[in-house]
């Protein structure tokens, strides 16, 4: 049985490759996208998710378009990570539909609510449209059947030493998110840095036609992730892996606080793993037990077996 997501998202190089494996992987079923301002702005990652389900064959995928800023400060991009497109040289046929009407708060609280306890919820962006969305229906941390996202760090960050560009996007939101009252799988870069499109696996990906041709690779051969070194990290890529295959990772319960003061530490995930904290973020809780489920291992050789698996697959259906 297909597990159901709904992902968040703000395609981006690595969100662009993480909607294609959903729409790939068999035991998912690509419920709904969310879009919000970070690695482009709201408008060009709208538009980015509507042709990439497009060209990944999931058409009549819902993408609602969500927050266009942070929820106290100015927006902040990754072009110079993710090209001015936020799909690197990937040039994707135009979608041929519009985005749904609404706001993507609303479509989130109302399709979970509608299925309480079946939907897992999946970001890979900023989390403000996840504050907005637990900020006006405080019952929906209860409703998911599990969330997880791309983001932070147990140790370093990538676009400032402390911190990962998710969290420093809008620390705020994710104050409010990890003390929402559920328990957060986080998969942040103390994993996927460890998720390298190394070249063995970029001759994997040649192997797959048009997928291969127009998205995976030109997306991959400018995408400037200069905290990976010489080989990009899939980081968002992680993210949904972690649901087909929840065994290709190991987690730790840990405290995660998220640092929104700090002059050099904005946007920083404080990690105890002693499962307290001291609960000063804002927003985050009283630092009592542990909220999160943090990634600290990964099975490198599982993880591609899976993704390049699950392309393949998406790769052969695109040609029928």
């Amino acid at each position: 049985m297909s597990t159901p997501i709904l992902l968040d998202c703000d395609p981006g190089i690595d969100d662009a490759l993480a909607i294609a494996f959903a729409a790939g992987h068999p035991d998912i079923e690509l419920a709904g996208i969310t879009t919000v301002a970070g690695n482009v702005g709201v408008g060009q990652t709208t538009a980015n998710a509507l042709a990439v389900s497009e060209f990944a064959g999931a058409p009549s995928v819902p993408v609602t378009r969500g927050s266009a800023a942070p929820l106290l400060r100015a927006a902040r991009d990754a072009r110079d990570v993710h090209g001015d497109s936020g799909l690197g040289g990937a040039v994707l046929p135009p979608p041929s539909r519009d985005a749904e009407p609404g706001h993507a708060v609303d479509y989130l609280i109302e399709t979970i609510a509608a299925s309480p306890g079946e939907i897992t919820l999946v970001a890979t962006g900023p989390l403000t449209n996840i504050a907005l969305a637990v900020r006006r229906e405080p019952r929906l941390p209860g409703w998911v059947r599990d969330f997880v996202i791309m983001g932070g760090s147990a140790g370093r960050g990538n676009v400032t030493p402390a911190a990962e560009f998710n969290i420093w996007s809008d620390p705020e939101a994710a104050a409010i998110t990890f003390g929402a009252g559920w328990t957060v799988r986080m998969i942040g870069l103390d994993v996927t840095l460890q998720a390298l499109a190394t070249p063995p696996v970029r001759a994997r990906m040649s192997e797959f036609g048009t997928l291969g041709d127009t998205l995976l690779l030109p997306a991959l051969a400018q995408y400037h992730d200069s905290a990976a070194g010489g080989d990009p990290a899939v980081h968002d890529v992680c993210a949904v892996a972690s649901v087909a295959e929840p065994s290709v990772f190991g987690y730790t319960p840990a405290r995660v606080e998220v640092e929104t003061a700090g002059r050099l530490t904005s946007g920083m995930t404080v990690t105890s793993f002693t499962g307290s904290g001291p609960g000063t973020g804002s927003g985050s809780g009283s630092g009592s037990g542990p909220n999160a489920e943090v990634a600290t291992s990964i099975d490198s050789g599982a993880f591609w077996d899976l993704v390049l698996k699950t392309y393949s697959g998406l790769a052969s259906s695109m040609s029928r």
